[in-house]
């Protein structure tokens, strides 16, 4: 298996600074390879990117807080991201992804540690299958937890349904994954504004370069449906870096700097970036 270029290890500044309190909402760590073992069901090998590169991405960019979310390629072995998070600190928190049948008091143990959501990732290869969606989120519901989940927009559009009855909030990664060249009327984007309105859903607006048909930022083909998702709420959408990029193959790779200048096109306003970038975060994941 191939490995995943690394990400551009220099940022810039962005252009217009990022708000005090900025929480890059959904991020990685990768490695050493040596210590923390692959999961053979992976669908990629990243290249060792450690906490320390990345918190000198986040302090080039002016980002205070962090999400970091367990990939696919350590299974339900969490250990490197929960070593990461001991590291961290409090300006921290984590999204898992754990084995349907861990025991209730591993949970807790985890809350304790920083963790507050589960992770299903349908996309990339080795993540939780959605048969256990329910059953889970019944079982993270006294943590105050929410299910985060990767999906494709046609999958969006099939449980739907069940997406709004859960007794969690949902927090859809990467805009629903809907290309561009799938438009605004795609049913899997309709039933994600529908699920943003109900307000039991919440959105990561990030990972463009995944959606965008254009090779490079600014990705203005994008603008339409981040917007389009801020107006169906605001309130509730979130936005993440996804550093250091695995799976960018097909494009050159994106700079963070740039990356952090989208919010400002998808947010022109100063107190929805606000919103955005500072306090929906707080409120999602338990910042002070």
């Amino acid at each position: 298996m191939e490995p995943c270029p690394p990400p551009d290890f220099e940022p810039r500044k962005p252009r217009v600074p990022l708000p005090a309190g900025a929480t890059d909402c959904h991020a990685h760590v990768f490695g050493p390879a040596a210590e923390y073992e692959w999961s053979p069901k992976r669908g990629y090998t990243p290249p060792d990117c450690s906490l320390a590169d990345y918190r000198r991405m986040l302090a080039t960019i002016g980002c205070e807080r962090a999400v970091l979310v367990q990939p696919s390629v350590y299974g339900t072995d969490n250990t490197a991201h929960l070593d990461a998070l001991a590291e961290a600190g409090p300006a921290f928190r984590m999204v898992a992804v754990v084995d349907p049948d861990l025991p209730q008091r591993d949970l807790e143990h985890i809350a304790v540690a920083g963790v507050r959501g589960v992770r299903f990732n349908v996309v990339s290869k080795g993540g939780l299958a959605l048969d256990g969606l329910e059953r889970m989120a019944r079982r993270i519901a006294p943590l105050g937890w929410h299910i985060q989940l990767f999906v494709d927009a046609d999958t969006i559009a099939r449980i739907e349904g069940k997406l709004a009855s859960l007794p969690v909030p949902v927090v859809i990664d990467h805009m629903g994954h809907v290309t561009t060249d799938l438009g605004l009327e795609h049913p899997g984007f309709q039933a994600l504004l529908r699920l943003l309105r109900g307000g039991n859903a919440w959105v990561k607006l990030s990972g463009a370069y995944r959606t965008s048909r254009q090779p490079t930022a600014p990705f203005s083909d994008v603008v339409p449906y981040a917007r389009a998702l801020i107006e169906a709420g605001s309130e509730r959408c979130v936005w993440g870096s996804d550093w250091p990029h695995p799976m960018v193959n097909d494009r050159p790779m994106p700079n963070d700097g740039d990356l952090a200048d989208l919010a400002a096109d998808w947010a022109p306003d100063e107190d929805t970036r606000r919103r955005i970038l500072v306090d929906n975060p707080a409120r999602l994941y338990g910042f002070a």
